[in-house]
Order: structure tokens, then sequence, then C-alpha cells
């Protein structure tokens, strides 16, 4: 089985979220899944000092950046289409809101990058799997809001309250929690919308990959 991983850098504050992300790598290569981790090639946001939160000025690639995460073993988004994956996973942290989209600035009248709504749009035409992390359901909110989709962010109201205005419905969850839209194929858990730690969030990820797979397996 295929399985796709978009990361948005690397780190919480600029990019992805580096605990989430290895927690869905590892709990997908300990089920024998083939990973494919994949990243749109195109600049930073912005970067951001992870010791002070502020940030640097400097410019760095969201590709570049991400595989870091992935171990040098990265695909351009570009060029990955619905028929090379059997479902995608998408692991929170600013990156998501700020690279992936510009949900963080805009909130609901954001825009989704190109690339990034184009995959989303076709493995959902294509009934296949979707995870999306932490932060990263608004992403599934703003393409696929006119389906209706059922999604988790935890508990934050303006968050929940943003999600449900781009037609998407939301749902309270813990952190050891999943949300599952059996209509749209998709799987949510807020991770370090709640935390605290990284052995909480590996709760709700480990439940979100399982679901992942087994719902790909049909």
């Amino acid at each position: 089985m295929k399985v796709g991983v978009v990361l948005s850098g690397c780190g919480v504050y600029d990019g992805a979220e580096i605990h989430e992300a290895t927690l869905v790598l590892y709990f997908l290569d300990r089920a024998g899944a083939n990973i494919i981790c994949m990243a749109p090639d195109m600049e930073q946001m912005h970067v951001v000092d992870h010791r002070t939160g502020n940030p640097t000025g400097e410019k760095r690639s969201v590709l570049v950046e991400a595989a870091r995460i992935a171990r040098g073993e990265i695909r351009d988004m570009a060029s990955v289409t619905a028929g090379d994956i059997d479902a995608l996973i998408f692991p929170g942290g600013y990156g998501a809101a700020k690279n992936l989209c510009d949900f963080a600035v805009k909130g609901v009248n954001c825009s989704v990058k190109p690339e990034v709504e184009r995959l989303i749009k076709e493995m959902h035409a294509a009934g296949k799997p979707q995870g999306f992390i932490c932060i990263a359901p608004v992403l599934a909110a703003k393409v696929l809001g006119s389906y209706g989709p059922r999604l988790t962010i935890g508990n934050d109201e303006a968050t929940a309250q943003a999600i449900m205005a781009m037609g998407a419905a939301h749902l309270t969850a813990a952190v050891d929690e999943i949300v599952v839209c059996n209509k749209n194929k998709i799987v949510t858990t807020p991770a370090y919308m709640l935390g605290p730690t990284i052995s909480h969030v590996a709760k709700g990820i480990e439940k979100l990959v399982a679901e992942i797979l087994r719902l790909a397996q049909g």
C-alpha cells in the first residue's frame, strides 16, 4: 500500500510539526506501508526562530526543509497524482496554515495552494482516504467544504467556527480520539491542537493511521 505524506516544511512554527510528522511515518512504516513523502516546491511564508518564536527574515524552501524530515526521500508534490497513492495524510504544524494555504493570515477567506488543492480533490474524486492532523483539517474544510465533511481540530472555538463557515461540520474530540467521515473518507485528530505532549498526541495519530489504512483496503 502506498501512502502519501504531505510535509509543509520542518518545524512547528513555520513548517510541519516534527513530532506529528514523525509519528505518522513511524506508524505507517510499522504497518508495512510504502511511504511517499512530498511537499510543494515553493518558498515558506517566513522562517521562525523556534527559540524565540520570532521571524528571522531568512528565506527557505518548503521542499528543501521538508526533505530534512523525509531523510532526503521526498517528491515535489506537483509530480504526484491520486493514481500514485492509495491514501494521503497531512501532518499539522503552522506550515499547514501558512505554506499549504494562508489560513493563518486570512482565516475563512484563505486560499489553498494549487498543487495541494489539486491532489486533495483528486483523492476525493477517486474515493481514496485522506487524514488531516492538528490544524490541517482547515485544508479539507476549504477544499471539500461543499461536500460537508465531518472534521475535528479538538475544541478551539474560533477555528471550529471557521471550519463550519467553510461548509464542514466540526465535532469536538479529545487528543486520543479521531473523527471519521465515512461519506468523504476523511479522518481527523486534534494532536497538538490539544497536546500536551508527544505521548498523548501519539494515541490519536496511531488511531488515524490505522483507520486510514483500513479505509484504503476497502
